[in-house]
């Protein structure tokens, strides 16, 4: 595809028509939002759809979650967009803990999030410090093989693991596997809104 034009937009506006008469003019039929879904990109959506300027969107990670869906209804049925993640099985476990917890699914950068937590807090057993370089300095370690595999929920496992001594590799949600220049190589679903909902297509 072409990019016609790329245009700022401010959160927390009461009105983006402005800015999707600027997007309009410049004549292409998909918008692509890369803003946030509570925020200035579900204004952008709403006041293209209003102004009937778009019907097709293209959707980053930020604007990927259900309060987007019950915020613009069946008008957003058709739009893709792109969210880390996959299916394994650290992230099919970390889904079901997560739905239990009352955590809201399909957010952007959840299993993210919690997986840079639980480093954190690993990394800190294995240095036996709160020190910044001490962390740093045992991610790579409790991250990758060898090591007894760590899922979403074994964190404590994981604990006692290496207070005893012993490695680990934490697999977490996201399948956490580091390169050898602290890179973390993971995988995206690529989405598409059918029905209301975002349905997954493709991991890549």
């Amino acid at each position: 595809g072409k990019i016609s034009i790329t245009a700022a937009h401010e959160d927390g506006k009461a009105d983006y028509a402005a800015e999707v008469g600027a997007l309009s003019a410049a004549g292409s039929k998909h918008l692509a939002v890369f803003g946030y879904l509570d925020q200035g990109g579900k204004g952008i959506i709403q006041a293209s759809l209003d102004s009937g300027a778009f019907n097709k969107f293209i959707l980053a990670d930020g604007m990927i979650g259900d309060s987007l869906l019950e915020a613009i209804g069946k008008d957003l049925n058709g739009a893709i967009g792109t969210l880390p993640g996959g299916v394994s099985e650290g992230a099919i476990s970390f889904q079901a803990m997560g739905e239990k917890a009352g955590i809201k699914k399909g957010g952007p950068f959840t299993a993210e999030s919690y997986d840079a937590g639980a480093l954190i807090a690993l990394a800190m057993q294995a240095a036996g410090s709160s020190d910044r370089a001490a962390i740093q300095s045992k991610l790579m370690m409790v991250a990758n093989a060898p090591g007894e595999k760590i899922l979403p929920g074994e964190i404590a496992k994981g604990l006692k693991i290496l207070k005893a001594g012993g490695d680990i590799d934490y697999v977490g949600a996201t399948n956490v596997e580091f390169n050898d220049i602290g890179e973390v190589l993971g995988t995206y679903k690529e989405l598409e809104v059918k029905g209301g909902k975002f349905e997954t297509i493709k991991v890549h």
